[in-house]
């Protein structure tokens, strides 16, 4: 699959591949993650981590965090999604991903087409990077797994929503699971939580 993706935008600078994962989710944190890799780094798996199965994620992640030359995960919780909106949050993220970097970046490679420039790193938006290059493939990785391994933290503190399976996105269980159980400190408030033709239906 990677044979695909490309090394690098800028053959001569350090560049970062930024991306998050949880925009979409009711509960939970945005979380951002930034990579760096060798510009020979590559993997047969390698690839938008929407288009893994969660065991090829797994097996990616530890692979990923060994080989790159540095990387980094930030995570923006819900009530700070709530007071600076979703997008503001995955914007926020990855800044801050790309800032704890140990080493810094002398370009960043955004997922997507909307970004804030950063103070002193100047950035590139590539809609569907993750698909395109390989540093992005392998950031959208890392901030899905950490993501997901913290999800399935909070599964076991609040059971009824099915967190282990959905991660906190708006399946129907987890909607069904609002209406009857209510919210927990880890929803977002600023989303529309509950279907209101959903709670008609019972």
């Amino acid at each position: 699959m990677s044979g695909k993706l490309a090394s690098y935008l800028n053959k001569d600078l350090i560049e970062a591949g930024c991306d998050e994962a949880g925009r979409g989710c009711l509960a939970g944190p945005v979380v951002a993650a930034a990579v760096i890799l060798p510009p020979n780094f590559n993997h047969p798996l390698l690839n938008d981590s929407k288009k893994l199965s969660e065991k090829q994620r797994n097996i990616l992640r530890p692979i990923i965090e060994k080989e790159a030359i540095a990387w980094a995960v930030s995570f923006v919780d819900n009530k700070e999604v709530d007071k600076i909106n979703v997008l503001n949050a995955s914007i926020t993220g990855m800044k801050r991903a790309a800032d704890e970097l140990a080493i810094t970046p002398e370009h960043l490679l955004i997922d997507g087409n909307r970004f804030k420039a950063h103070k002193t790193i100047p950035h590139t938006c590539i809609i569907k990077g993750d698909g395109k290059y390989r540093s992005i493939a392998a950031a959208s990785i890392l901030a899905k797994t950490h993501r997901d391994e913290l999800m399935q933290k909070y599964a076991d503190e609040y059971p009824n929503y099915g967190w282990s399976k959905n991660k906190g996105y708006p399946t129907k269980e987890h909607k069904l699971a609002l209406i009857k159980f209510g919210e927990t400190p880890l929803h977002r408030k600023s989303f529309k939580l509950i279907d209101t033709q959903l709670s008609l239906q019972l």
